[in-house]
């Protein structure tokens, strides 16, 4: 299924609910673009999308996924991830350093924003390694790869666990006025385990990973953030004792972020006991309790942002097994549906506070961005969800590349209906 890409210098998206996180706007109304931003009229011929029933809100954002280039261009490419983005209804995306090679340079920062420039499906911003290499030992030159377009830093896949290394990190974040993201794991305590550490692995006698891999950097790192006051974000959050060490370090008033991913706001380590390699994903699914801390924190500000940590692997890949498979899945496409499962059908939020952690929050954490929306004059990035569309996950149907997702057969509810990128509108249907 290929995605319809239109360009109109004017256009009328008409009757919609405007949901606005940036201005508190909630109604329905008719929304203008001309040339590209947002008016407050439209020429009588200008095109006309019907939105009627469906909302229309700021550009979702995603700020954690795995593009996969340079070169794993056999998992995912930007512009087959992109589309899985625009699909899935995000107009930006924050794409991970850990790519052959890793985004350690000014030359493959600027080489990304180009590349997805070409495209033009979504704005791809790139976070740049805190360490050379992703090996942990030595600080990446972080106001160069600033200069070059880097939003953040990180070594995601791996956790700087070397306590120098993260201290000068800190520091050069601090003269930078830049964000530290981190992926949350000493390895000599994870050991190897695939799943998490719990009743389901000793049933299926599968290597367990500790939480307290996770955990421990969590403490590690707050008291880093405690010392040089440089932001910091703590990647795909997981497990109870972690979020409440963030709640803690909030009162404080410290400088902390967090984000949590789609499948571990709805999934629990149960859903392994199939043994399915799709289920595997790092850091793992956590038990119940696990993910009911992760939903309370979101709700009350613990945690900031959803993302979805879209991991691009092959099937071949993914048919290793449990133990050989490696850890990851898809979200770009099922992020909306999942998270409405999981917050709005659970009658724990509504579509305000969901459209809020996909768009107010990353902006404002890797852009400082806090103007976006639909003031007059600002650049039309816009995302139209139609709420109560019914469907169900086909991975045949994924414009990504690579199709691993726990979700197949799964009935979700909400799904884009169209990005609107400044004159650009990209949709699966012609609108």
């Amino acid at each position: 299924m290929s995605l319809v890409v239109a360009e109109h210098d004017a256009f009328i998206i008409a009757g919609g609910r405007i949901i606005d996180p940036f201005t508190g706007r909630d109604e329905v109304a008719d929304v203008f673009v001309v040339n590209g931003r947002i008016a407050d009229s439209a020429p009588r011929d200008a095109h006309r999308i019907h939105a009627e029933g469906c909302m229309v809100c700021p550009g979702l954002m995603d700020m954690h996924v795995h593009l996969r280039e340079p070169g794993q261009s056999h998992k995912e490419t930007i512009e087959m991830g992109t589309a899985a983005a625009a699909a899935g209804g995000f107009t930006r995306v924050a794409c991970m350093p850990n790519t052959k090679p890793p985004l350690d340079s000014p030359d493959v920062v600027r080489w990304v924003r180009q590349r997805s420039e070409e495209v033009g499906l979504a704005e791809v911003l790139p976070v740049a390694c805190i360490t050379k290499g992703r090996a942990g030992n030595e600080v990446t030159d972080f106001a160069v790869l600033k200069e070059a377009g880097a939003v953040a830093f990180s070594d995601d896949g791996t956790g700087v666990e070397n306590d120098a290394v993260m201290l000068e990190a800190f520091r050069r974040v601090r003269e930078t006025d830049s964000l530290l993201i981190q992926h949350c794991e000493y390895r000599d305590i994870s050991a190897g385990g695939v799943i998490h550490k719990g009743e389901v692995s000793e049933r299926l006698n599968l290597p367990g990973l500790d939480p307290r891999s996770e955990e421990a950097m969590v403490e590690r790192d707050i008291d880093l953030c405690r010392r040089t006051g440089g932001r910091y974000h703590i990647a795909h959050i997981s497990t109870a004792k972690a979020v409440e060490m963030v709640r803690r370090a909030k009162s404080e008033g410290l400088p902390i972020t967090t984000e949590v991913c789609t499948h571990h706001l709805l999934l629990t380590d149960q859903a392994c006991s199939s043994a399915d390699p799709n289920t595997k994903m790092h850091p793992p699914l956590r038990p119940r309790s696990d993910v009911e801390a992760c939903r309370i924190g979101l709700l009350d500000g613990t945690i900031d942002a959803i993302v979805t940590d879209h991991a691009p692997h092959t099937s071949e890949e993914k048919s290793q097994g449990m133990l050989k498979a490696p850890a990851g899945i898809v979200g770009l496409e099922t992020a909306i549906g999942v998270a409405v499962e999981a917050m709005i059908e659970s009658g724990l939020a509504d579509w305000t506070s969901l459209v809020r952690w996909f768009t107010t929050a990353p902006n404002r954490l890797l852009l400082r961005l806090e103007n976006e929306g639909f003031r007059l004059g600002e650049i039309a990035d816009l995302t139209i969800i139609n709420p109560i569309s019914r469907w169900t996950v086909n991975p045949a149907n994924f414009h990504s590349k690579s199709q691993n997702t726990p979700f197949t057969h799964r009935s979700l509810m909400g799904k884009a209906v169209a990005t609107i990128r400044r004159r650009r509108v990209v949709s699966a249907e012609n609108l």
